[in-house]
């Protein structure tokens, strides 16, 4: 990378780069875990000799600091999927429940958000369509760093919610579904043969906030990929420019998700990903009343704090898939 000519092809030489960072993501973690595993041998022996409290906490406190970081270096290495160092693309529906899916599928988008927050990740949401009530009516957005898709393609499939509606009247207990589809983030080295005249392009007012520009003009962007049905919108910014450009984006990364699926099925490597959004078809159920338990039907992993899952902690649930999966 130090000659002149490797910068001489720029596309060439991004790719090296990219390469070049993912491989010091594995060795820095490596190093900086061999150097703690040394300084914890050097207090061993300093313990072997010396009956000291203070040296004692150090060194509990650094074998926990090691447990944590082989723990988060283990789950990295079960991200061995083609795809799995790539960003993410989530979309997230309501199904069976009316007003109550509606406001579980915020809720689920809220929990995603969270997690990203707690490990530093960039959220940036692409379209987003309210309900009238309450909730959305659907939802996608990308979530920005190193192998985001590799975990969260663990999230991909219905979610049930068991709770006491706070939009029923009588305060009985509501079921409702939402189902989340997850994608890698494709990028420019990735081929993905699109035919723009297979391409339906309309453009339309956006709904809900944005401003009286957004909302007076006509700069929402809905493509629909004909030969396959698959539809995708944009509406997040105030030029027409930019939201064909992200629905572009978002469907070449459906595309690319479907071409994958075909490929597992032609392998019978999995199952069918998108089920009906409804009673049965759910991979975890999170339950509000009468007891708190979220419960994931694939792994049977239960967690009983139910609200620190709907913060953000998910990465239990996605530890478990993983090891399940082998991916």
């Amino acid at each position: 990378m130090a000659g002149p000519e490797f910068w001489g092809a720029p596309e060439a030489a991004r790719a090296v780069i990219d390469e070049s960072n993912r491989l010091k993501a594995w060795v820095k973690p490596w190093s900086a875990l061999s150097g703690q595993t040394s300084e914890l041998e050097a207090l061993a022996e300093l313990l072997k000799d010396e009956d000291d409290a203070d040296l004692a906490s150090e060194f509990d406190r650094g074998l926990d600091a090691l447990q944590e970081g082989v723990e988060g270096l283990e789950l990295r290495t079960m991200l061995q999927g083609e795809d799995d160092h790539r960003e993410a693309i989530v979309t997230i529906h309501p199904g069976a429940g009316g007003t109550e899916s509606q406001d579980w599928a915020e809720m689920l988008m809220r929990m995603y958000t969270r997690w990203a927050e707690r490990h530093g990740y960039e959220v940036n949401v692409l379209d987003l369509q309210p309900a009238q009530e309450a909730g959305i009516k659907n939802a996608t957005f990308e979530i920005l760093g190193e192998s985001t898709y590799g975990y969260l393609k663990a999230e991909r499939g219905v979610h049930r919610l068991v709770r006491i509606s706070p939009f029923d009247a009588q305060s009985r207990r509501h079921t409702s579904f939402a189902s989340v589809y997850v994608y890698p983030l494709v990028e420019d080295d990735i081929e993905i043969e699109i035919d723009e005249s297979d391409i339906r392009i309309d453009t339309f007012r956006a709904s809900g906030a944005g401003g009286q520009h957004v909302n007076k003009t006509d700069s929402a962007v809905r493509m629909t990929h004909e030969p396959t049905g698959i539809v995708v919108s944009c509406q997040q910014e105030r030029s027409q420019h930019k939201n064909r450009n992200t629905a572009m984006k978002m469907l070449r990364a459906a595309l690319y998700q479907r071409a994958l699926e075909e490929k597992e099925r032609e392998k019978a490597a999995i199952e069918e990903s998108k089920s009906d959004i409804d009673f049965g078809s759910q991979i975890r159920s999170y339950v509000f009343q009468p007891y708190t338990m979220v419960n994931d039907h694939r792994t049977e992993t239960k967690i009983g704090d139910v609200h620190s899952v709907m913060d953000g902690d998910i990465d239990p649930l996605i530890e478990a898939y993983l090891k399940q999966s082998g991916h």
